[in-house]
């Protein structure tokens, strides 16, 4: 299966580049698989979707304002650096920017001199292996200095006083109500549509929610290089399904009742830990880690309906739902997406694939 078989046209202003003042007013595309039909509302009619006894299930990963900006020492040159996972005590796995330039042995001063950092390892291309020189808690360090990791596709200077306000605004909204774990450097973006008075209608519908947590990683953002689709490797992401939510998996299945992922985070974390039960559906409680690469020809195994925003093409992302969906039908749902002005990517619309 080609690339480019994966590939779309998307006029640049449908890129959304700040949420919407509610986060409920989204608009909402229904694709039914069965009957190929497409619809369209607003997010605050997912309650119209549902039926009592469904189980929607949401990742409630928490992301970390992990972006940090500084200087080479030796320089002074401008440096950029996305924290990605802390590998032992002061040592982390990082994105540098500009990596090409940042050897091992160099020296950062980050966070307005607050903090001296050293780079101990070089990986490929902008990864690297980071040590912290602080007495303290780097989370705390973080959370005054650090910024939220938005996309790349995000076109706004994030540090711009022109438009006051702005860092606080994304603090909030590129995080969702219900995020608890932190460590993501990316936001399960379908469930940032959500609030908690939608929930709370769900909840008195009788639609049964679970969580789970899967920490995205770098690799939601990393392109496939390879022509042939099925060369690609997936960068593991570390997931944790509690024993509630296997329990509330298994209950429901048993009732025949719908399990309805919320983003493409939820479904790689539920299909990994049913392919590490030998495919047969199962879902288990406990650590795992996510690797599985999902395109079409997937059988799912867990997933009976997918709620998630517009990807980006050429993306593992869109290669998931087209996956769900059916390629045709997904093309079809992103040609009407466009022709209906709908917002694309992380602050914008959702989908049903019921």
């Amino acid at each position: 299966m080609r690339l480019d078989e994966f590939d779309y046209q998307l006029p640049r202003e449908l890129i959304a580049q700040y949420p919407l003042p509610q986060r409920d007013a989204s608009r909402l595309m229904g694709l039914h698989r069965g009957s190929k039909r497409i619809e369209h509302g607003i997010f605050s009619d997912l309650i119209h979707h549902l039926d009592p006894g469904d189980l929607l299930i949401l990742n409630d990963a928490k992301v970390l304002p992990c972006r940090l900006r500084g200087v080479r020492a030796d320089s002074g040159g401008k440096v950029e650096v996305l924290l990605i996972r802390e590998k032992e005590q002061g040592i982390w796995d990082v994105l540098l920017k500009p990596g090409s330039k940042l050897r091992r042995g160099q020296s950062l001063a980050l966070a307005g001199g607050r903090l001296q950092a050293s780079i101990l390892d070089e990986g490929k291309r902008s990864r690297r292996l980071l040590r912290f020189d602080l007495d303290g808690n780097l989370i705390e360090v973080l959370k005054e200095w650090g910024e939220m990791p938005l996309p790349p596709y995000i076109k706004r200077d994030l540090t711009s006083e022109a438009e006051p306000g702005v860092k606080q605004l994304d603090a909030e909204r590129y995080q969702t109500v219900f995020a608890v774990h932190e460590g993501a450097v990316a936001a399960p973006t379908a469930g940032l549509h959500f609030t908690t008075e939608v929930l709370g209608m769900l909840r008195s519908q009788g639609v049964r929610i679970a969580h789970l947590t899967l920490w995205v990683g770098p690799g939601t953002f990393q392109p496939v290089r390879s022509e042939q689709i099925g060369a690609h490797s997936m960068e593991a992401e570390e997931y944790l399904i509690p024993p509630s939510t296997a329990e509330e998996i298994h209950a429901c299945r048993g009732r025949g009742d719908r399990i309805i992922s919320v983003g493409t985070t939820c479904v790689r974390a539920l299909e990994s830990a049913a392919s590490s039960e030998g495919g047969k559906g199962t879902v288990r409680p406990g650590a795992g880690v996510a690797s599985l690469f999902i395109y079409p020809g997937y059988r799912f195994k867990v997933v009976n309906a997918l709620l998630t925003n517009f990807h980006l093409p050429r993306s593992t992302l869109l290669m998931l739902v087209s996956a769900f969906a059916g390629r045709e039908l997904c093309r079809r749902a992103y040609q009407e997406a466009i022709a209906h002005r709908y917002r694309f990517y992380s602050y914008g619309d959702a989908m049903l694939i019921s």
